[in-house]
């Protein structure tokens, strides 16, 4: 693992990006072409977004998981599967000429990319039964703590047309003991198919991370602080969250009124019951973090400051005015995660309004915080943004997943006094948004700050058409994908020689 204090760099880019045949980024060929292309740049990381499950009717955010636990099988690679000798090529031409994923190789096909695997991963449930079942039965057996609950929370839910938890038949939702034997009975191969789908994600995504180790680069993943209502994880483990006996939310998340949003940000999400956290040993958190730390090197916990003190919203409220502040058994907490995870792998998402508790907890237990250069320049003098000010123990961007492109930015949403203060504080004009992106990549990389990570569109100098995620918009996000021949040895000597002029490699 790289020293916390070593300088380095990395590149942001989402596996659901990459170039491929079949409607999102995988697991396949591609992203060991990636790899490859970090190496040759000379970076120390990649940073990607969550892998967990994702759900249709959240828009497909990967933020809004429906496990915090299984991974989104869309990332499985179909050719893989070929070498895997679980499907012939015959057969996975004949499933893909069913579908169309040329007509926009560079927007994610979230439907079809779906349908499309849940057929191919079916055929290959079928042919796999056919053969030694020992590595499967090895990894159910391994991860039986989430799997099996999550296995049968998937397929009763399939069962009932997609339908919440909380609105299945009573003895369902509250897991009566006969009513789920019965159920896992009647639908045992159904279940078994889902484990495979998570063995298959498994076994796929341990390889991919073992060659980018093996090419001296750290995969860096992403928590979300909170899972959303509709979980497998609230159906099994209610006490977890503030619910009342009939398992409706007493409390949500979202963050107070600030000079962004009068209202507040009401998010929905269940709060944690901390106490029965505590009670537990926050076992919850430490298998949840045990099982990142299968597919990641370190982790950014998102929403970070909501594991010191939470904005909690009575339920029921239209907007998030009415919550209160309620803190968190953070000293407790912390020293539990200290005793676990000695090395404390994690980098905090510690952006907007952060009270001084938040950032004691940060420095206590040295976790970089993180810097974006996009929020520094409307007024650079005190802003903590800004690289006059920046300082080493943080991770330093350009811009994150929510943020435009800095292309995007500098098009559409920086304003005339902002791009005027970087102008002077670069000590020049800017002629056009590709210098202004070369100019602020080539900021973030000569900051301070120990690590540097960089939007792979910044270095594509891409604009607003490729960003990931525009915050409170239910739909379109998540969808970019960069074209197939987008990188190129000239890049990646590019980037190479940026990244040794400041020390980063």
């Amino acid at each position: 693992m790289l020293n916390k204090k070593k300088r380095c760099a990395g590149v942001l880019m989402p596996i659901s990006s990459l170039p491929s045949k079949y409607g999102i980024g995988d697991f396949g060929e591609e992203a060991y072409k990636f790899a490859d292309f970090l190496h040759d740049a000379g970076q120390s990381m990649w940073q990607i977004l969550p892998l967990t499950a994702i759900d249709e009717g959240c828009g497909n955010s990967p933020y809004s998981p429906p496990s915090a636990f299984a991974g989104n099988f869309l990332f499985i690679s179909p050719e893989k599967l070929v070498e895997q000798n679980l499907l012939t090529e015959q057969e996975l031409n004949k499933i893909a000429s069913k579908f169309d994923f040329d007509k926009n190789p560079e927007r994610v096909d979230y439907s079809s990319a779906r349908k499309f695997r849940i057929q191919v991963l079916n055929h290959a449930w079928e042919n796999f039964k056919k053969g030694s079942m020992s590595d499967f039965t090895e990894f159910v057996n391994r991860s039986n703590e989430w799997l099996n609950g999550y296995a049968m929370f998937s397929v009763i839910k399939n069962n009932y047309n997609g339908a919440a938890w909380y609105d299945w038949p009573e003895e369902l939702k509250f897991k009566d003991k006969k009513a789920l034997e019965k159920f896992s009975a009647s639908h045992s191969d159904e279940i078994m198919r889902q484990k495979f789908y998570q063995f298959i994600f498994s076994t796929q995504q341990s390889e991919l991370k073992k060659y980018i180790n093996s090419l001296g680069i750290e995969l860096i993943g992403d928590v979300p602080l909170y899972v959303t209502r509709d979980c497998a994880d609230v159906w099994l483990d209610p006490g977890f969250f503030n619910l009342d006996e009939d398992l409706n939310p007493v409390s949500v998340a979202g963050v107070p009124p600030d000079y962004f949003s009068a209202d507040g940000q009401l998010w929905g999400n269940p709060t944690y019951n901390w106490k029965n956290m505590e009670r537990w040993g926050f076992l919850w958190w430490l298998k949840r973090l045990t099982n990142s730390f299968k597919r990641y090197d370190r982790v950014r916990i998102d929403h970070f400051r909501g594991l010191i003190a939470y904005w909690s919203v009575p339920e029921g409220e239209k907007t998030a005015k009415n919550g209160e502040w309620i803190d968190v058994p953070y000293e407790k907490f912390f020293e539990c995660l200290k005793n676990n995870f000695t090395e404390m792998p994690f980098w905090a998402e510690n952006l907007g309004i952060i009270t001084p508790d938040v950032e004691a907890v940060r420095k206590k237990y040295e976790l970089p915080g993180m810097l974006v250069l996009h929020f520094a320049f409307g007024n650079p003098a005190d802003n903590p943004y800004a690289p006059h000010n920046n300082t080493p123990d943080n991770v330093i961007y350009t811009g994150t997943h929510d943020n435009n492109t800095s292309r995007g930015w500098f098009v559409e949403d920086a304003t005339e006094q902002e791009l005027k203060n970087f102008s002077a504080y670069i000590g020049r004009d800017l002629i056009d948004e590709f210098i202004f992106t070369a100019e602020i990549t080539r900021m973030a990389l000569s900051s301070v700050a120990n690590t540097a990570v960089i939007q792979m569109q910044d270095y594509l100098r891409l604009g607003s058409e490729a960003r990931i995620n525009v915050p409170s918009t239910p739909s379109g996000n998540w969808a970019w994908r960069m074209k197939k021949d987008a990188v190129s040895n000239e890049l990646a000597s590019r980037i190479l020689e940026t990244c040794q002029l400041y020390g980063r490699v």
